[in-house]
């Protein structure tokens, strides 16, 4: 690039906007963790008065947020809304829809993609294998991001001291309703959920209906969304059902780009990735 490029590029830029952008891009670095106002000043390279005003600024837009201990920053979930458009081009629902259809139709059920925020769940896209027998999840559907199946594939793949502080939450949706949660059962089904890489929710929610869900995990192995199948299916079926959906996210991983996120986490846990149960 010439110099005379190089200094017409230069005089388009906005400094305060590409301050913003490196200061959430720092913030994307660090995953779940959160990041302190020095850490943030010596990585982006900004002074603290202007750092603390881009994150204060962010922070009212929700695209950042401080963490309830106030000790640090994260990524917010205002940034959904700007996922949300980027997915109606990109289009991660349609990129996965021949992949959750198959799925759909070999389960006979209801398939759905969600998505994580902050302590919530959100579906991105639904395929119907079995239309007409009342069950959906339909696309914005939020739950709390410790609900039935896929509440359990998540919380299986945090790092421990996560899951240690979720479990000390009192409304825990793992079975339903909170009164109905038992810390025993739950760390024998994450321990077998870990093993198999997927979950089941057998009738605590809703009697007679069943759910399946395997992880979407990040580069780091962290859980960032989620594949659930829903439906009138009996135990035996679902077990049956648990590796065809480890297989669907596995598929969309690669169509995505991300096998090596895949054979990662393959690695680390030892995942059924092939079918095999």
């Amino acid at each position: 690039m010439s110099a005379d490029n190089s200094q017409a590029k230069n005089l388009y830029k906005v400094p305060a906007v590409e301050q913003a952008i490196r200061v959430m891009l720092c913030l994307a670095d660090s995953g779940s963790n959160s990041k302190s106002l020095t850490d943030i000043c010596q990585e982006v390279g900004i002074y603290r008065s202007k750092a603390f005003s881009i994150l204060n600024t962010l922070n009212e837009h929700g695209f950042v947020k401080k963490n309830p201990n106030r000790k640090g920053y994260v990524l917010g979930p205002g940034l959904l809304t700007l996922a949300g458009k980027l997915l109606e081009t990109l289009s991660l629902p349609r990129l996965a829809e021949p992949v959750l259809q198959d799925l759909a139709k070999k389960a006979g059920a209801t398939v759905a993609l969600g998505i994580i925020s902050d302590d919530k769940t959100y579906v991105i896209a639904e395929y119907l294998g079995a239309p007409g027998i009342g069950v959906s999840s339909p696309i914005g559907y939020v739950t709390p991001i410790t609900y039935g199946a896929h509440g359990k594939v998540i919380a299986a793949f945090l790092p421990e001291d996560q899951l240690e502080e979720m479990l000390k939450n009192k409304d825990l949706y793992f079975y339903g309703r909170p009164e109905k949660f038992n810390k025993k059962r739950l760390r024998e089904e994450l321990a077998g959920c870990r093993q198999n890489g997927f979950a089941l929710e057998l009738g605590d929610i809703q009697q007679g209906m069943n759910a399946v869900a395997a992880p979407i995990l990040d580069q780091n192995s962290y859980p960032i969304g989620y594949i659930t199948i829903v439906g009138f299916f009996t135990e035996e079926e679902a077990l049956e059902l648990g590796p065809l959906a480890v297989d669907a996210v596995k598929i969309i991983s690669e169509e995505a780009g991300h096998m090596m996120l895949w054979q990662k986490a393959n690695k680390r846990r030892n995942f059924t990735l092939t079918g095999d149960y």
